[in-house]
């Protein structure tokens, strides 16, 4: 059964973390750089005194996005095998099977991945 008490350190890190998050929303808000009224030459970019050209927002494709997200989540799921490489023998064959549930759904979801087209680069 578990007491307030032992609810504590918990509340005690939201209140860090909140904290931290105000913090930080102030202090940008009061020494952040102030935006200039009437002077628009001044608020315009500046790059080495190269005269600007066009958009600095270039627009890239979904895909580029797409896959760098792919990579990031499969790469956090490979992560996961560490531990299991580390101590397979202690794990035996319950920790196995379990693995192989793993690869499974980790399997699938690449297979789902790569029939939807998220890893063409072509279309």
């Amino acid at each position: 059964m578990s007491l307030p008490e032992s609810y504590i350190p918990i509340l005690i890190q939201a209140a860090v973390g909140l904290g931290f998050v105000l913090l930080s929303l102030a202090g940008t808000h009061f020494l952040g750089p102030k935006q200039q009224k009437g002077n628009s030459r001044k608020n315009e970019s500046f790059e080495c005194g190269i005269e600007v050209e066009g958009n600095a927002r270039t627009p890239f494709s979904v895909k580029y996005f797409l896959t760098a997200i792919l990579f990031v989540l499969f790469d956090i799921e490979i992560v996961f095998f560490y531990p299991y490489a580390v101590n397979f023998r202690e794990f035996g064959m319950e920790g196995f099977l379990a693995v192989l549930m793993f690869v499974a759904v980790f399997f699938m979801a690449f297979v789902y991945v790569w029939k939807r087209g998220a890893l063409d680069w072509d279309k």
